[in-house]
């Protein structure tokens, strides 16, 4: 892959600028490589976040927590949740105490599901991992917690 300012070519006025662009940068490729992927099985990279919140979860949650555990915390997270029930892989439960509560659990098919994609995710994974050394990723994983503060 080539380097930032050769992909964008762009001169930055400074490293800090560079970074930034770099990162905004190759997060999008790393999400479309996502898209792609989870194209075939009709879900979004979201979905697929939420899948594994909720296979995590091993049991049933309100949406709230789902939002909070969120990697890209969308505001239409309840929506995304929606498309999942209608396929068959999340199921919804109200509360009985409080009406208001909805509950979502990962159904066994989506369950299915999401070991059929992890198989297949794995591997695109361990490519992309395998391109950072251990002490590069733990420079950069420094570097990115610094930057958020």
């Amino acid at each position: 892959m080539p380097r930032i300012d050769e992909e964008l070519k762009s001169r930055f006025e400074s490293e800090q600028q560079k970074a930034m662009l770099n990162v905004l940068f190759t997060a999008n490729w790393f999400k479309s490589r996502q898209v792609e992927l989870f194209k075939p099985y009709g879900i979004s990279p979201q979905q697929y976040n939420i899948l594994r919140i909720l296979r995590g979860a091993k049991e049933r949650v309100n949406m709230h927590c789902v939002k909070e555990r969120m990697i890209d915390r969308s505001p239409n997270a309840t929506r995304l949740t929606d498309k999942l029930i209608a396929k068959g892989l999340v199921e919804r439960e109200r509360c009985e105490e409080d009406r208001r509560v909805v509950y979502v659990r990962i159904s066994k098919k989506g369950l299915e599901l999401l070991s059929t994609i992890d198989k297949k995710n794995k591997l695109a994974q361990q490519q992309d991992i395998e391109r950072l050394s251990e002490p590069d990723a733990a420079a950069l994983n420094r570097a990115l917690d610094a930057w958020r503060g």
